[in-house]
């Protein structure tokens, strides 16, 4: 069979977005088309975003290749699915402008919490709920109600009948092929604020967490802690260097959790790239953050997110350090790292003056702390049934937006999102 795999041209306008605007590599395209060659399928990979292609463009391509399945996500890359855009313009719209007769499947988060609404806001005849690597292969074998997370319309009527969800097994993907991946493309190095030559490229070690967060967006998706083999990802950072790369960002949930990060590090140390990664402080300690020195790490950025115990405590934060070890490392990790960022979440618990005199100590040794904000509440995380007293039905996306925009009613949002966003209703008005 022929599976088409297209990253549309994102755009998020009006939106609460706060990830990055800039392309990333669509690793989940990317991973899925490993497991679907594999199968023995036939598989045409199109980036629009980074190729800054047009529907039209697409087209030609498409019908070139004459797909079975059409493949779109709802998200733009993995390391986006766990702070998405709540809204589904632009993939209800590419899909829509493709107007293929293929199978058309959607992926991504919103198919994972909401997959009615999905079905109907994009028109897709598939949502595959959860990880789909391995699940999107199962869609040419298997009768859907077989396939893990799928959904599916017929005759106007939504159905499903597996429980599971997709969930991918990573000791299986080997090394992600970027060979006719238009690598040169990609000059975006994601959270790197200090002067890189060359090219960046994002990597994933592992997936998933095992501290369960209430704020964090991953229990549909990428939420049990699995590793990739080092050996394959270091032969994909290699293949990678050798196409002019010199910064990976790792999309990790959390860098440096599992039993085979240093044998990672110490082969990066040996080898011409930087990294970046978001992490944990408390899984660090003066031996290791030396090593991540060794490694060439430029960019390191901690969830802190509250400076006091009843405050990490409500968050599920499971944290073991006091404020005081928590800013000696951070500190002496700035003293080895270029950018050391530390990020904090608005709660009731932490005083405004006690936060500000957290923020001066760090700023005066070169640790960057974000302000206190607010927390989208994600359908999928435990805040969104801690908010709404109820698990997610198919107006959850509307219900957290309008929830999200009230906290902010008397006061701007984050720099990083627009300051204007429009409703749900306007975003997705041509849905």
């Amino acid at each position: 069979m022929k599976y088409a795999l297209v990253n549309p041209h994102w755009s998020f306008e009006g939106s609460t977005y706060f990830g990055s605007r800039q392309p990333v590599m669509p690793i989940e395209l990317l991973s899925a088309r490993e497991f679907l060659r594999a199968a023995g399928h036939d598989v045409l990979l199109v980036d629009a975003f980074i190729e800054e292609l047009s529907p039209a463009d697409v087209i030609e391509r498409l019908d070139d290749f004459g797909e079975d399945f059409l493949v779109i996500p709802t998200a733009n890359s993995y390391l986006f699915w766990r702070c998405p855009q709540p809204e589904l313009r632009v993939p209800a719209q590419w899909l829509r402008s493709l107007d293929r007769r293929s199978t058309t499947v959607v992926i991504g988060p919103h198919g994972s919490a909401t997959p009615a609404a999905t079905l109907r806001k994009t028109g897709a005849n598939v949502v595959l709920r959860g990880e789909p690597d391995q699940t999107l292969a199962m869609l040419a074998t298997h009768p859907r109600e077989y396939i893990p997370g799928c959904v599916w319309m017929d005759n106007g009527r939504v159905c499903s009948a597996s429980e599971n969800l997709g969930v991918t097994d990573m000791r299986a993907l080997g090394p992600l092929d970027y060979s006719d991946y238009p690598v040169e493309r990609h000059g975006h190095k994601h959270h790197v604020f200090t002067e890189v030559t060359g090219l960046g490229a994002e990597v994933e070690f592992a997936r998933g967490c095992p501290y369960a967060c209430t704020f964090c967006n991953k229990t549909l998706f990428r939420n049990k802690y699995r590793e990739r083999d080092v050996t394959h990802v270091l032969a994909e950072i290699d293949a990678l260097i050798e196409r002019g790369v010199t910064y990976i960002y790792f999309i990790d949930e959390i860098f440096g959790v599992g039993k085979h990060v240093r044998e990672l590090l110490e082969g990066i140390a040996a080898r011409p790239i930087s990294i970046g990664f978001q992490s944990r402080i408390d899984l660090w300690n003066e031996e290791s953050l030396d090593l991540l020195g060794r490694a060439h790490c430029i960019s390191f950025e901690c969830g802190i997110e509250s400076i006091t115990q009843e405050g990490r405590d409500e968050m599920n934060k499971n944290c073991r350090f006091a404020n005081e070890r928590i800013a000696e490392l951070l500190i002496y990790a700035r003293q080895r790292i270029p950018w050391v960022q530390a990020n904090l979440i608005k709660t009731e618990h932490d005083n405004p003056v006690a936060v500000r005199e957290f923020q001066e100590q760090l700023k005066a040794h070169g640790v960057w702390v974000s302000e206190p904000v607010p927390m989208f509440p994600f359908p999928g995380s435990p805040q969104y049934v801690e908010t709404f007293g109820a698990q997610p039905d198919e107006q959850a996306w509307e219900r957290a937006h309008a929830f999200y925009l009230g906290m902010f009613e008397d006061k701007g949002f984050s720099d990083i999102q627009e300051q204007q966003p429009v409703s749900m209703q306007e975003l997705e008005a041509t849905c």
